[in-house]
């Protein structure tokens, strides 16, 4: 398929390679002319505006918008949406609120331009390992851009069938999923996020434990000097908490055992703010989702080895960049 790839930061140029390498064609488009470049050499075409982004596109139309959620990813599908026409497509695989997906959809709608949210997990190492992509949309406009989400996919890979799956039918197998109706793929993808946040603050908070089982506030014969880079491998093998997760912290831990370069600033991004209002509109307890956001607010301030580790992590999987230790 050919289609135009809008905003190429860290996820958004990889996607476009992993597109092409793929088979598809990939208009590339960034405020960014450098990167707009980058991905020319590379053999993407290249558009140096949104009209020529639609001008070398063929109806219907498919822009995959990759942008920061909020303002930049809002001003530009307003703008796509007055410059489309019936049966052309936009896809946000940014990390949108969910209500702003379906408030999007109705007001494109009476132009005819269909919407599509793919909440996008993958980060940095999505290039090769593939994107894990759970999709909300109507369901003739997922089969229309089934091609693009099954080449973004990881694919089965070597994973093993879960006992008690039947053989035929659903794609969640191969790494992507139509979850619902527009907003239902962000809103997937925002609980994945929230749950990431609980899972990464376990591990912050277990390692903070182990490193600090040296303390002189303990009696000696209970004092243990742990080497947190053996435990994570040793716990990567066979136990029931290895994870990516944890495989990133393994990493992190042998670059840097005392993980000097990271300042312990965790930001958040959104969706976990957005997973707790959501357990609060349903009435659904969230304890552990919830202090792993405030324990992410908490982290602007004294910084404890647990959010060096969780800064750690976000840095490994996502590529985010770090405050300068002490800043």
């Amino acid at each position: 398929m050919k289609l135009a790839m809008i905003g190429l930061g860290r996820m958004g140029a990889n996607m476009a390679r992993r597109l092409m390498r793929g088979g598809h064609e990939v208009v590339a488009f960034d405020l960014n002319q450098d990167s707009v470049r980058q991905l020319g050499e590379e053999g993407a075409a290249t558009a140096s505006s949104l009209d020529e982004v639609v001008q070398q596109l063929a109806s219907p139309r498919v822009v995959w918008v990759m942008l920061p959620a909020g303002a930049p990813t809002e001003h530009v599908v307003q703008e796509l949406g007055e410059k489309l026409g019936a049966g052309d497509v936009i896809i946000d695989g940014g990390n949108t609120y969910f209500k702003d997906d379906v408030r999007r959809a109705k007001a494109l709608a009476p132009k005819g331009v269909r919407y599509v949210d793919v909440g996008t997990s993958g980060g940095v190492w999505g290039l090769d390992r593939g994107y894990c992509l759970m999709v909300g949309g109507a369901p003739e406009t997922f089969a229309l851009v089934e091609p693009i989400l099954r080449t973004l996919a990881p694919g089965p890979g070597d994973i093993p069938r879960t006992p008690g799956r039947r053989e035929a039918g659903s794609t969640s197998e191969e790494g992507f999923l139509h979850c619902g109706p527009v907003g239902a793929g962000h809103f997937v993808k925002m609980i994945h996020n929230g749950i990431e946040y609980g899972l990464m603050q376990a591990y912050a908070e277990g390692f903070d434990i182990l490193k600090n089982a040296a303390t002189e506030r303990l009696p000696e014969e209970h004092r243990y000097t742990l080497d947190l880079g053996e435990i994570a491998e040793v716990w990567r093998r066979g136990s029931v908490v290895g994870s990516w997760l944890l495989d990133l912290t393994a990493i992190a831990l042998t670059e840097s055992p005392e993980l000097g370069g990271y300042s312990g600033f965790v930001q958040d991004s959104g969706e976990g703010r957005w997973t707790v209002m959501a357990a609060i509109e349903e009435a659904v307890p969230a304890e552990v989702l919830s202090s792993a956001l405030y324990a992410r607010f908490r982290s602007r301030h004294d910084h404890t080895f647990a959010e060096k580790v969780l800064s750690a992590m976000r840095h490994k999987f996502g590529g985010h960049l770090e405050r300068p230790t002490g800043g």
